[in-house]
């Protein structure tokens, strides 16, 4: 069985609009061949704070990365050391806080727009810096990266559904068209991914309010979706509420390496054991 993970974090999607729009991925779970959980975001239902949560597994009061104005690097251990320290190659197409957490801060425009450096936390990276740069783009890029270095974790961060929802509102056309073409974009890689035998992870960061805003506690500003496509998971709908700070544990056991100390030993509901042999 593989060991490959693709995480794809759609910023600001919430969970009931992620349900109503993305048609095939929806096709997925009604056809037995993806789960689907309710995922309660950590706070405050920020960016770059739970950016920090989903790749370490650690809460905001445990790391120190507070508040979207917090620029500094992580001090805790990323998915991204994980993979590197256990011999795995990683890659990422995101927005530039997610370099700024894990290879260098400030960010450097001109010198971090691409990354290529074995050495470092984040081994090969994409990074984009206009809120608007399009999702298509993001997905490419990313695409392009897993066919040139063949990563066991590729996360791919696009942020034009977060760019829709506060210009718009959750209840705007615009928000939901945006997440329709997400869910357009996934349809035509999804099924190269799934053929390839890969771990799928879709989820989000945060919601978002009718207002055009998050970071409060409302269920619309953390409720977020996550889908996942492993023969290591059932599939269907699965009732039960899954912390976010459970997401990073959860790639490391599909990806079959240990998870941190400071990680959650939560499993999740549906996941089945490693079976090994032939």
């Amino acid at each position: 069985m593989s060991n490959k993970v693709i995480a794809i974090v759609v910023d600001g999607m919430r969970y009931d609009k992620a349900c109503e729009s993305l048609g095939f991925i929806q096709h997925l779970v009604e056809t037995n061949q993806a789960a689907l959980y309710k995922v309660k975001s950590e706070l405050p239902s920020l960016s770059r704070p739970l950016y920090e949560v989903l790749l370490t597994g650690t809460s905001v009061s445990m790391n120190g990365i507070t508040s979207n104005q917090t620029v500094r690097l992580s001090t805790e251990k990323s998915l991204f050391h994980l993979t590197k320290e256990n011999g795995l190659k990683n890659a990422t197409a995101s927005y530039y806080w997610v370099s700024e957490l894990y290879n260098r801060a400030p960010f450097h425009f001109i010198e971090d727009r691409e990354q290529e450096d074995e050495s470092k936390p984040i081994q090969y990276g994409r990074f984009y810096w206009d809120d608007d740069y399009p999702d298509s783009h993001v997905l490419m890029d990313a695409e392009a990266l897993r066919r040139k270095y063949d990563p066991h974790f590729l996360y791919i961060h696009p942020m034009g559904v977060d760019v829709k929802g506060e210009k718009y509102g959750s209840e705007s056309k615009e928000y939901r068209e945006q997440i329709l073409k997400m869910g357009s974009l996934l349809a035509q890689l999804l099924p190269i991914w799934m053929k390839e035998g890969y771990h799928i992870l879709i989820t989000s960061d945060h919601g978002m309010s009718e207002y055009g805003n998050h970071g409060g506690t409302t269920d619309g500003e953390r409720d977020v979706p996550l889908f996942v496509i492993s023969p290591r998971v059932e599939t269907g709908i699965h009732e039960e509420v899954v912390p976010q700070l459970a997401f990073a544990p959860i790639v490391c056991e599909l990806l079959g390496i240990e998870r941190t100390g400071k990680m959650t030993s939560y499993r999740l509901p549906g996941m089945k054991e490693m079976v090994y042999g032939g």
